[in-house]
């Protein structure tokens, strides 16, 4: 179920264009669409899709900050049908298709950012079949973490002649690229919009991971009551922050890089000593001693900021996490070892 936009203050800067656009009537909204690049339109499009409920208060709020008076406010909700609706009056039929393909589909502003979106086992189940210099125009644009894995997951043969091919790559030319996103936008991506499997279990840990810690230990004893293997299962998908100890230095290394590190703090005071070692040890000695520091001075502090600090944390790591910037070690598997 779409949330309810009620606080103004945060509000992103493409959350605000997109109400006042669902806000103006459909020929003024006609005209400004006209006016935009492609991909401009796509995000916009994309954020109105996600928008949920938008209360009047914020509405009003929002159109005050550009001077203008209302004399009623504005209740409405943004979903993937008003967008549609809302794009047909500026657009042709087969533009709109394509935008509203974009959105459904994996996410990602262009075509290389959406095959990054899609599981590598279904990324080589498609391209064994493909010409070996078209694979390795398309692993070659892949991260090379995620590369590796396409490239083990294709038969041997393909894959020897695929790496041949890379090494032999010269420049493509910008026509022989375009050829090949249409071909992946046409044939693979929004096909795989269309077929991915609804995973319950997944949703259910993802819904877990951004509970506060009362509703969460709720709810999972609710379910280990009812039913106690999808309760194991949630609890083997679900991602918390003790989970960063089963990484290694150099994904604790990047984590901090992207992180907002006035929040590691206060994530960490809710950490088990050996995740706050694994940090402090990865960070050089001024800025430890300044963390620790920061720390102690922080005194009793409220279990809710925690949560809501080490979320934040969690949120970056997935990121990193799904670039294959980032690796988890999962169970006994040597696949996962982490060895130093």
């Amino acid at each position: 179920m779409a949330s309810k936009r009620t606080d103004y203050n945060k509000l992103t800067g493409m959350e605000r264009a997109s109400i006042i656009l669902m806000s103006v009537n459909e020929q003024n909204a006609s005209k400004i669409f006209k006016m935009l690049h492609d991909d401009e339109i796509k995000e916009i499009s994309h954020t109105m899709s996600n928008l949920g409920t938008v209360s009047p208060d914020v509405v009003e709020k929002l159109f005050y900050e550009f001077s203008r008076a209302m004399s009623e406010t504005v209740s409405f909700i943004g979903n993937l049908d008003n967008t549609e609706k809302l794009l047909a009056t500026a657009l042709g039929k087969e533009k709109v298709d394509n935008i509203m393909e974009d959105i459904r589909g994996p996410a990602g502003r262009n075509t290389w950012d959406k095959l990054g979106n899609v599981s590598e086992e279904i990324l080589a189940s498609y391209l064994k079949t493909e010409y070996p210099q078209t694979i390795a125009l398309i692993v070659s644009k892949l991260h090379p973490a995620r590369a590796s894995k396409v490239l083990s997951m294709l038969p041997e043969e393909v894959s020897s002649e695929v790496i041949l091919r890379m090494l032999d790559m010269d420049s493509v030319k910008k026509e022989v690229l375009e050829s090949i996103e249409r071909v992946l936008r046409a044939e693979f991506i929004s096909s795989v919009a269309k077929t991915q499997k609804y995973d319950g279990d997944e949703l259910m840990a993802e819904i877990f991971n951004n509970l506060d810690r009362a509703h969460e230990a709720k709810y999972m004893s609710m379910l280990e009551e009812r039913s106690p293997e999808s309760a194991e299962r949630i609890k083997n998908l679900m991602f918390v922050f003790e989970d960063l100890g089963k990484t290694d230095q150099a994904g604790i290394q990047a984590l901090l890089r992207v992180i907002d590190k006035s929040k590691l703090g206060l994530a960490l005071k809710g950490a088990p000593e050996a995740i706050r070692d694994l940090f402090v040890k990865n960070m050089s000695a001024r800025a430890s001693k300044i963390l620790l520091e920061d720390m102690e001075a922080m005194g009793p502090v409220r279990l809710r900021d925690v949560d809501e600090a080490q979320a934040q944390i969690i949120s970056a790591a997935k990121d990193l996490i799904a670039k294959g910037e980032m690796v988890i070690s999962q169970g006994e598997s040597t696949e996962d070892e982490l060895i130093y």
